[in-house]
């Protein structure tokens, strides 16, 4: 039976457990640090959890020649569709065995509450599981009419790539990598796994589950270490047929660039400042907690967050109104407490971040609803800000903060034209947002936004349904057919036969 939720002997033990993972995982052994370490920080109170390895090029050497091998070897190459289904059940059979402990590993190691780490982070890692489990038996390709001369039969395959390097970050570790992994290892692919140094610990503890789960030794390998050294050398191996990453946009132009030399298939999920439309005839008991929870949930730590909020201004002051009392409301602090709604920020760096956009939101003549500061005390807490009176050429509403700051702005009756024109004044496209009871609007709407998934009167996410955004918010998509498909080649078979 699982530890029940809040149990302080569930943490204890958690803590215990993160001192112990202090390894590489490479051809299915345990790989000690062969030189420095990086010490894995709680962001809620600053205490050291444990220590891993800061590999580099010689260990990504390694995990990628035994990938290699792994990808070739009969015992992965050759194994029939349904037995790939099956280790993948079997694998989220077992993160469901211990979902309170990875979501308390989650806690720990990111911050977030142990609630959203069970719903948020666990949760979604069984449904993504589960969900690619099912891809190895419908990966098929298609029968396509011949009209050259003669007797020709042909057809393609979805072929997998080999060897792909996935980059982890450190907002929803552990959703995130069952997500990839999941999805590589049903089209076919071995796996080398690059966690964030910041959040390294529930990417190890899946990587023992994986070997419990019966998947032959090197098809899964991770490589802890800092992204300018272990994941640099990953984006540049020859070895390396693909690479999927998830992070800044930053980051993501840098592997791309890495990448070029062995023109490696990349897949990029990258940043976002996804405008948030809320209409005079939305439901406003379900649209305030929303809107306030598309921000400041994960405390804002979201590529998707619904970061720019324009509100009719015929709802404007009783909107208003309402998501300032939730956010009021709303408890910052250490996530291992059940009362707590908002965990901290992952790092002093990430707070200091956001704080730096709170002054200049201030300097530039916006004026705070909300927030504004962060508590008294250890931890990297931010409180959950707002502001208004926001302007389209506002750091605040152009760059993407990756913290619980929201920038409101109003507007009127607009036509739709106009409307998305200023939702889609952004150097990015991943999301948006849209409250209305009125679906002949919303479509109307969704059609003219540029962004790679518009969500109407909530904010879920359907692993059936491909994410990915438009412009700089990234290339490719994952989840859905087209996230495993990510991972295979296309190829073409022509048959002739005379009669």
């Amino acid at each position: 039976m699982a530890s029940s939720p809040f149990d302080p002997a569930l943490f204890d033990s958690a803590r215990a457990q993160a001192a112990r993972l202090s390894a590489h995982f490479i051809d299915g052994q345990w790989l000690e640090a062969q030189g420095g370490t990086i010490p894995v920080v709680n962001p809620a109170d600053e205490s050291i959890l444990g220590h891993i390895p800061a590999g580099g090029a010689a260990e990504v050497d390694r995990a990628v020649a035994a990938a290699r091998r792994a990808f070739e070897n009969p015992a992965w190459a050759a194994m029939p569709p349904a037995q790939r289904e099956r280790l993948l059940l079997r694998l989220a059979d077992l993160v469901e065995t211990h979902q309170d402990e990875l979501a308390a590993l989650e806690t720990l190691d990111n911050g977030m509450p142990f609630m959203a780490s069970r719903a948020m982070a666990v949760g979604s890692a069984i449904s993504a599981i589960r969900y690619n489990a099912g891809w190895p038996r419908h990966l098929t390709g298609d029968h396509v009419p011949i009209s050259v001369p003669g007797n020709w039969h042909g057809y393609t395959t979805h072929d997998p790539l080999g060897v792909a390097a996935l980059i982890v970050p450190w907002n929803a570790p552990f959703a995130i990598t069952c997500s990839k992994l999941s999805a590589a290892l049903a089209a076919g692919c071995t796996v080398v796994l690059k966690p964030a140094e910041l959040t390294p610990l529930t990417a190890l503890r899946l990587a023992q589950l994986v070997q419990e789960a019966g998947f032959p030794d090197g098809c899964v390998n991770v490589v802890t270490g800092l992204g300018a050294d272990a994941g640099a050398a990953l984006a540049a191996h020859p070895g390396v047929d693909k690479i999927s990453f998830t992070g800044s946009t930053a980051t993501g132009q840098h592997i791309l660039r890495q990448s070029a030399d062995t023109l490696k298939r990349v897949s990029l999920e990258l940043g976002g400042k996804s405008a948030v439309i809320v209409f005079p005839d939305a439901d406003l008991e379900r649209a305030i907690p929303g809107v306030a929870m598309g921000i400041f949930g994960n405390s804002g730590q979201v590529c998707a967050a619904g970061s720019r909020l324009f509100l009719h201004e015929a709802i404007f002051d009783r909107f208003m109104e309402g998501l300032v009392a939730f956010t009021q409301r709303l408890k910052v602090g250490d996530g291992s407490d059940p009362s707590v709604q908002l965990g901290p920020l992952i790092s002093a760096g990430q707070k200091a971040r956001v704080m730096g956009y709170i002054e200049a939101g201030r300097a530039e003549g916006a004026s705070l609803a909300v927030g504004g500061d962060a508590p008294s005390g250890p931890g990297f807490f931010v409180n959950p800000t707002i502001f208004i009176g926001a302007r389209p050429d506002m750091k605040i509403v152009r760059e993407e903060i990756f913290g619980p700051v929201l920038s409101v702005m109003r507007f009127s009756d607009d036509s739709f034209d106009d409307l998305a024109r200023k939702a889609n004044d952004s150097i990015y496209g991943l999301s948006a947002y849209l409250w209305t009871r009125d679906l002949a609007r919303a479509s109307a709407m969704a059609k003219r936004l540029r962004s790679g998934s518009v969500k109407i009167n909530g904010s879920g996410m359907d692993f059936a349904l491909p994410f990915g955004g438009y412009r700089r918010s990234g290339t490719g998509r994952e989840n859905g057919r087209e996230g495993v498909e990510a991972f295979t080649e296309t190829k073409a078979v022509m048959i002739g036969w005379t009669e």
